[in-house]
């Protein structure tokens, strides 16, 4: 097995005033040229998940229980904020969800792409500059050279997320972080932008963790797949175990709320019940408030255990599930 380029060992904490964790024991690993999904509904800790990754947790809201990363063999601590603030916008980048909110509406295009080659690449103002010209080019921008002096609101929903792209990219990152980077757009732009990251991908051997609840983008894009509900991982492997064979309750909830473009038109299925949040999660497993297979031992957290090969793993009692009445006997 190679050594993966990003490992993310037993990640946990929780936000100040708050006894119980937001994100519990998260772990997986990201290797050169690959995209891991990270999928679930609102609430389930995906996306404060990469901001602690990123360091832009503030500390005085939050209490690290845990976690060490492992970045290209250098190892630290996740509340080092020192190394990540080193490396974030240079080795490691993040595509933020909403680009109107994250682009500076003060400031012109060209600037603000320009702002992170000359922290990290140590040049001149003219050279960086061109490295943000060149960018808006490699992100497929119309007449980049003008788009260069306009600002964010001059801009389409699709182009400002180019942008954002550009930023991130501006200095060859060897992770990528992607929060819903196609949110909200239509179905051309989005095409557009996930084969622009793939292209990118490839030529640069750049790792990508990409955070959706999109399973028609997972399906197509991802190396492997993190289920992840109410902070806790309950499904992980490659995306073929995943989709061929889901077995946990939550996964399988998800993928039956997709609609099928084939066959019958029929009713789609619902998880029924909503997230918990923070102050009310249930004792144990955390989706046994949510799942139609609950039973007392759920009341006992069930750990993140191989299921049918090294590839895939899930933490659920019942597990394999078509044993299930078997296990409950």
């Amino acid at each position: 097995m190679t050594t993966p380029l990003l490992a993310v060992e037993d990640l946990s904490f929780r936000f100040r005033g708050h006894d119980q964790d937001v994100v519990q024991n998260l772990s997986f690993a990201l290797g050169r040229n690959e995209t891991l999904c990270i999928v679930g509904e609102s609430g389930c800790g995906k996306s404060v998940t990469a901001l602690a990754l990123m360091g832009l947790l503030p500390s005085d809201a939050v209490r690290f229980g845990g976690g060490r990363v492992t970045f290209d063999g250098d190892s630290y601590g996740i509340e080092d904020a020192g190394r990540i603030a080193s490396m974030r916008g240079d080795r490691m980048a993040m595509i933020f969800q909403e680009p109107m909110t994250s682009l500076n509406p003060a400031f012109r295009i060209g600037d603000q792409i320009a702002e992170a080659v000359e922290r990290h690449r140590r040049c001149g103002t003219e050279a960086a500059r061109a490295r943000a010209l060149e960018m808006l080019r490699r992100v497929g921008i119309p007449a980049p050279e003008q788009r260069l002096d306009e600002y964010p609101h001059q801009l389409s929903g699709g182009m400002r997320q180019r942008v954002m792209i550009a930023m991130a990219l501006a200095n060859d990152p060897e992770v990528l972080i992607a929060d819903e980077p196609t949110t909200a757009l239509d179905v051309t732009v989005q095409a557009q932008i996930l084969d622009l990251i793939a292209e990118l991908q490839t030529e640069t051997g750049m790792g990508t963790i990409m955070i959706t609840h999109d399973l028609g983008v997972v399906a197509e894009i991802a190396t492997n797949v993190a289920v992840m509900y109410a902070g806790q991982v309950v499904e992980y492997g490659s995306v073929q175990a995943i989709f061929d064979d889901p077995q946990h309750p939550y996964t399988i909830g998800l993928m039956s709320s997709v609609p099928s473009l084939t066959g019958p038109h029929r009713r789609l299925s619902t998880v029924p019940g909503t997230v918990p949040s923070i102050g009310q999660m249930p004792p144990g497993c955390r989706f046994s408030s949510r799942c139609p297979f609950a039973a007392p031992i759920c009341a006992e957290r069930p750990p993140l255990a191989p299921i049918g090969g090294a590839d895939h793993q899930v933490a659920c009692h019942f597990a394999p599930l078509e044993t299930m009445q078997e296990r409950r006997a």
